[in-house]
């Protein structure tokens, strides 16, 4: 069951009333809202739907008709498009801890305005038990993350509304579990959890494949999906044929997840959300390296891989419609070795940010290894700054804050 924790022209209010600005301010937030209630319902709603999330929670509290159009998916999805054309995301920080400290506390959620000195701490439910590192698949979908651990549930959370759904263990974890520490001897590279929505039907999906031999399954990869209709997890089949890079996190795109492919020459594994099946898209733009070396990312809604090779880290950009690759850009890591120091990982490319005329020229990416700073390239002047620094920045993953869960 879900919980909840603690082109048209737009009419302005004071337009409305002919009222000057100036008068407006002086008014009380009574009076203000009173004002507003006398307005057309409609008039109401396209000025709603351009305000942030944490005034529209507090709003419900005006009239029944408020509360009923802010809980209203229809009105949440309109915000959220409103809010995601507005300007660049926050980003939402997952298990921060410091790294050189023996059993460290563990802060679970913290959400970063970018161009913001501070992060600001969220509250969770899970907090009150033991000190766990969840991790965050690399997506966020309309506002909501999706945090895992290999040995405990999981959840789909809102961090901004704090919703949440808990996701119970999946076969692979109960596996896990029964195996107790001689999973370790194994020396099986786990995959990360997937997220994703059919772009279709609008539904939300975790997905974990995962290779099978080392785990006693016959076939090359196995593929669990979560229903959240039944609350529970099922096996997709045929899995992939292909067994996958277990290290990079899969990343969606266009209501389809995306794998490396374990090959000597590499490919691009894709999952259609709304089929439920697999394909190869292309062959990467490299071949034959290791998982650590290289990330898959989504950049302005176009599926990105990255390739570590010394003194650079090329980003490339996936053309789906005459399935080519183009380089975007590239990363000096002799000048980020400042910051990061030398590492073995790839860094992680998170989101392309407004520049000057409000065009997406600017790189956030992290050092996954020395998880402290959130660094900024800009394409055009080839500049290199921080974007904000702390003892942890934990899994950083990009969002745009929404209303909406999951029903």
């Amino acid at each position: 069951m879900s919980r909840i924790l603690g082109s048209q022209t737009i009419v302005s209010p004071c337009c409305a009333q002919g009222r000057p600005w100036s008068a407006i301010t002086r008014m009380s937030k009574k009076q203000r809202c009173l004002m507003m209630e006398s307005l057309p319902h409609d008039v109401v709603e396209r000025i709603l739907e351009r305000l942030a999330v944490d005034p529209l929670l507090r709003f419900k509290a005006v009239s029944k008709q408020w509360k009923s159009t802010i809980e209203s998916p229809f009105f949440q999805r309109r915000q959220f498009t409103q809010r995601q054309q507005s300007g660049n995301p926050d980003v939402l920080m997952v298990s921060l801890c410091r790294y050189d400290v023996i059993n460290p506390d563990i802060e679970a959620l913290a959400t970063l305005v970018l161009g913001s000195s501070s992060s600001v701490k969220i509250p969770t439910p899970w907090e009150k038990e033991e000190n766990t590192v969840y991790l965050v698949s690399r997506d966020s979908c309309d506002g909501l993350v999706c945090l895992f651990d290999i040995r405990k549930s999981g959840f789909v959370v809102n961090p901004t509304t704090r919703w949440y759904h808990p996701l119970p263990p999946c076969q692979l974890q109960q596996l896990i579990i029964g195996l107790g520490d001689s999973f370790y001897d194994l020396g099986y590279r786990l995959s990360k959890l997937g997220f994703g929505k059919d772009k279709l039907t609008g539904t939300y999906k975790p997905v974990w494949l995962y290779n099978s031999l080392e785990i006693g399954l016959e076939n090359a990869t196995t593929c669990e999906v979560f229903d959240f209709r039944t609350n529970a997890w099922r096996y997709v089949s045929p899995a992939a044929p292909y067994r996958i890079v277990g290290c990079p996190s899969p990343v969606c795109v266009d209501g389809s997840l995306h794998w490396f492919t374990e090959c000597e020459e590499t490919k691009i594994l894709s999952f259609d959300l709304h089929t439920e099946t697999f394909q190869v898209v292309s062959k990467a733009p490299f071949a034959n390296v290791d998982g650590f070396h290289i990330v898959m990312c989504n950049l302005d809604n176009r599926l990105c891989v990255s390739e570590m090779k010394r003194p650079n880290q090329v980003i490339w950009s996936f053309n789906s419609g005459n399935k080519t690759w183009h380089k975007m850009c590239s990363i000096d890591l002799d000048i980020t070795s400042h910051w990061f120091g030398r590492h073995r990982c790839a860094v992680l490319p998170l989101a392309l940010l407004d520049g000057k005329k409000k065009k997406k020229k600017k790189l956030l990416f992290y050092c996954r290894e020395r998880s402290r700073t959130l660094m900024v390239h800009d394409q055009e002047t080839k500049s290199y700054d921080v974007a904000f620094e702390a003892d942890s920045v934990g899994y950083p993953v990009c969002y745009f804050p929404s209303l909406i869960s999951i029903s």
